[in-house]
């Protein structure tokens, strides 16, 4: 499977931004997704996953109530809408996808990448 991710852009704070990641290959509802973010110097950390049972949905403390993470099916897309950004927002965005159920909310535990996407939030 292979993911491409984009959307991404400069925006101001308080603004909004729509990712998403395109995703080739069979089998789109077997596959769990999520969205990791990687500031410069720091280590990649998880955003929301969407599992593929029942499209259960999980957020990092920071995209709660701000994020929300969706599945078109037939489109074979994963967004993440983002809302009242902060500059601490600020990242490259990765999407990712693997087979578990619930796959654990760190990268080693995810086997697919894109390629990322820019999200710069001007203060």
């Amino acid at each position: 499977v292979q993911l491409q991710a984009s959307g991404g852009g400069l925006v101001q704070a308080g603004g909004s931004l729509r990712l998403s990641c395109a995703v080739s290959g069979p089998h789109f509802s077997t596959f769990s997704s999520a969205w990791f973010r990687q500031s410069p110097g720091k280590e990649r950390e998880f955003v929301a996953r969407i599992s593929k049972v029942q499209g259960r949905t999980y957020y990092a403390d920071s995209a709660k109530g701000r994020f929300t993470i969706s599945r078109d099916y037939a489109e074979k897309i994963v967004y993440l809408h983002m809302n009242n950004l902060k500059p601490e927002d600020t990242a490259v965005y990765y999407c990712a996808a693997d087979r578990a159920a619930f796959p654990a909310a760190v990268p080693t535990r995810w086997d697919y990448w894109g390629q990322g996407t820019q999200v710069t939030v001007s203060s």
